[in-house]
């Protein structure tokens, strides 16, 4: 077999731990794992190996264990050393047999579960839940205790890692990244962490690129390529990898010990004077390790090496050798306890890293947030101030960052739009993070920035995941239509906090917050490319009890609206705002006011106050509420005694029904609002969402959506409107049409409202800019 080496070489091995104890708890944790993979019964091997022991549907993945249990013995050794704090992010996807059996060796698991007693009973339970119908699934999920990151989707565990370590200093974050895993795009730009953590300021990240040769069916790209030229890829990514090969039990031991004796080393060095690459450990061992030989080192190995076992004498007999290879009487006693030998292989209290306290948000505070009325605009009458609402964000956001901070426990992320989405002003008292050479010409760079941004949505996503997971603070803003790059990163958020909210033990982190600005309505300058408002499908789609979305009409009301998601913890909040001068519509305490509602009737635009409703107007977003008011100047206009209502929403899930929404309206409330009267709708996104929300409402059949149906192009910013239908032509158009006592003058009404969009198509054509009323319109009644 193939000898073990490691780069540097350190020709001595450890004397602080006997290789034979760390051989020992590594199988141990192998024979968990196999365990929790076919096992109902028996779980100590006390009698025969019987088909019935055996569960009826085979799931896991034993390909990925060793490395991981292997990674596990020998980090502990080297943490109970050195007391070293550390978390372990393991990035192979369905490696959690691996995990729960290390947790419940070192006793984690059973405090967090205590029916999984370390005893027989215990281990027969631990094996019977793992992937089976009431139990756990084969994913690092939150019912393990210290997981933050459940590897079902490849390619962000690195991400995490990195963002745990962020602002964490003297914390280790070990990360295991498989080697499928790491040809993912998300995981080849990972590799770009050195040039953002801080060595005494942050954490330290140890990536161990574990290479056992393929994936589910065949071989992996990096296992393949030569040593020298992925050694030197990763130096240029600013790392100094440390090599463990092998296939010897004794020899791999060796080196990986020495290795983490090195890493370790170096780490403390790099902590101590903030200079030299950030080490990793590149670990080649078989695929399936210690398996049954025939599929040891192969493809076949990666789900469930011995299959169909209870149809098949000889493969229960096969499972049996394969269970007794680990030896298990060396290994628990006739209870079921580990031995001795093995059972304070492990760091103490919180150390261990199944105990991280980190690893369960109970190490986080409230943020110190700043009034927002010493920012607020002043609005002396709706419609008569102009303002841009995302700068007028930044200026509160700039006294957030300065309140916390001494605390360093909030970061503000973004794909290299932070200014151009007008949050510049945070810049003022803090920079952009950056730790690589500077020019002359660089503007606000900073190594410990509070300003985290890359041209990467899932790093940006995935960092900020980390950092809130360890109960710290965030905000990511990014164009609208850019936010789908990260739309199946934002499900797995998600499902984790959903997920989580079931363990008592796992307190509610901080918030995964957006701010999607660069709208769809505004990127008439970008084009087509740029206008896609589909994102709040995507997260409202998602479990209720996590996901909310906000569209304030105005400045104020995104101060109210971010002061909300900042403070919220536990959910994912999509806020999406215009950056452009718009008008302003609600003071500081009417904008609260209107978030705390979620929705409201806006009584200084409607003239339905003093008799029967002819038409309700609704809208969402701050172009579609700017549309719907001058449809609502129009129309008062053209047939001055009609009564209609205006209705404004900000938070998107108040039209559901409450047994759909936490959020959700009671029919009562939501007909009291909207009426049993035609409802006009303009909406900022897709329209058929909004029927979503709302098919099972009272008066369905009259609610009429005019949003986004994906007509875009380069041209000016009313032409979008009037390209997807919710322009105030149309929106008068469509209410007219609704109220039959008008009937007789329809046509002649109709032919106005279709006589102004010819004339501003034909001024767009020849000048290339709207028409001066459009432009110029302000509400002013």
């Amino acid at each position: 077999m193939s000898a073990a080496t490691a780069q540097p070489v350190i020709d001595h091995p450890p004397a602080d731990a006997p290789l034979e104890r760390l051989d020992a708890w590594w199988r141990a944790a192998n024979y968990l794992s196999v365990g929790q993979i076919y096992l109902l019964d028996n779980p100590l091997l006390a009698e025969p190996l019987l088909p019935e022991h055996v569960k009826p549907r085979l799931l896991g993945h034993w390909g990925t264990v060793p490395g991981i249990t292997l990674t596990y013995a020998h980090l502990n050794r080297v943490l109970a050393r050195e007391r070293i704090e550390a978390l372990l992010v393991c990035g192979p996807g369905h490696g959690a047999a691996a995990l729960n059996a290390a947790a419940w060796l070192e006793g984690g698991y059973t405090e967090h579960h205590p029916h999984l007693t370390r005893d027989a009973d215990g281990m027969r339970t631990l094996f019977r839940e793992f992937s089976f119908p009431g139990g756990v699934p084969s994913h690092a999920s939150p019912h393990l205790p210290g997981s933050i990151h459940e590897g079902g989707e490849l390619g962000y565990s690195l991400a995490h890692a990195t963002g745990a370590a962020f602002d964490n200093p003297g914390l280790l974050v070990a990360c295991v990244v498989g080697d499928g895993e790491a040809e993912t795009g998300p995981l080849a730009a990972s590799w770009q962490a050195p040039r953002f953590l801080h060595p005494r300021e942050d954490g330290a990240v140890l990536p161990v690129l574990h290479l056992n040769g393929y994936k589910i069916a065949n071989p992996t790209l990096l296992s393949r390529v030569d040593r020298d030229e992925l050694h030197g890829y990763l130096r240029g990514c600013g790392w100094e990898p440390v090599e463990v090969a092998g296939s010897e039990p004794r020899e791999v031991h060796e080196a990986y010990a020495a290795a983490l004796d090195h890493v370790t080393a170096a780490i403390a060095e790099r902590a101590r004077t903030g200079r030299g690459r950030a080490p990793m450990v590149v670990l080649r061992t078989p695929k399936g390790w210690t398996g049954p030989r025939e599929v040891e080192g192969s493809w076949r190995s990666h789900q469930v090496p011995i299959a169909d076992v209870r149809s098949d004498p000889r493969r229960v007999a096969a499972l049996q050798r394969w269970l007794a290879s680990y030896r298990p009487a060396e290994l628990f006693t006739a209870e079921g306890a580990p031995t001795a030998a093995i059972a304070d292989l492990h760091p103490g209290g919180d150390l261990r890293m199944s105990a991280n306290p980190r690893a369960h948000g109970q190490r986080q505070r409230d943020l110190r947030l700043p009034d927002t009325a010493g920012h607020a605009v002043e609005v002396s009458a709706p419609g008569h101030t102009t303002a841009e609402a995302t700068r007028v964000l930044g200026g509160w956001l700039r006294e957030v960052v300065s309140a916390n901070a001494e605390h360093r426990d909030l970061l503000l992320f973004a794909p290299d739009e932070h200014a151009s989405n007008r949050l510049g002003a945070v810049l003022e008292v803090t920079g952009r993070r950056w730790r690589l050479p500077t020019a002359p010409a660089d503007a606000d760079l900073a190594p410990d920035g509070r300003v985290v941004e890359v041209l990467s949505e899932h790093l940006c996503q995935g960092w900020l995941e980390g950092y809130l997971l360890t109960g710290r603070h965030g905000l990511l803003s990014t164009y609208e239509a850019f936010a789908h790059v990260v739309d199946s990163m934002v499900a797995q958020h998600a499902k984790w906090l959903h997920t989580a909210a079931d363990q008592p033990w796992r307190r509610p982190v901080p918030s995964l917050n957006y701010l999607l600005t660069s709208h769809v309505w505004r990127q008439d300058h970008n084009g087509a490319s740029h206008q896609d408002p589909g994102f709040v499908d995507h997260v409202l789609s998602k479990r209720p009890e996590v996901s909310r979305v906000y569209l304030p009409p105005d400045a104020n009301t995104l101060l109210a609206v971010a002061e909300r998601c900042l403070r919220s913890r536990g959910l994912v909040n999509v806020v999406v705002a215009g950056k452009q001068p718009a008008a302003q519509y609600l003071d500081a305490e009417a904008a609260r006011a209107h978030v705390e509602q979620g929705l409201g009737i806006w009584r200084w635009a409607s003239t339905d106050a003093g008799g029967a409703t002819d038409a309700v107007i609704a809208c969402a977003g701050d172009v579609p509420t700017q549309e719907a008011l001058a449809a609502v100047d129009v129309l008062l206009d053209l047939v001055p005694d009609l009564r209609l209502r205006v209705v404004n929403v900000v938070d998107l899930a108040r039209l559901f029904r409450p047994h759909r929404h936490p959020h959700g309206l009671p029919d009562r409330a939501y007909t009291e609002i909207f009426t049993d009267r035609p409802v006009v709708f303009a909406f900022h996104g897709y329209p058929w969402l909004v029927h979503q929300l709302t098919y099972d409402r009272p008066n369905h059949d009259q609610l009429h959506v005019h949003g986004f149906h994906d007509h875009g192009t380069t041209t000016t910013p009313f032409d979008m409107c009037v390209l997807n239908g919710i322009d105030r032509y149309r929106l008068a158009l469509a209410v007219l049409r609704q109220v039959p006592r008008v009937g007789d003058r329809l046509g002649h009404l109709r032919q106005d409202l279709l006589d102004r969009l010819a004339a501003h198509a034909a001024h767009i054509r020849r000048t290339g800019e709207d028409l001066p009323e459009i432009s110029g319109w302000r509400w002013n009644r």
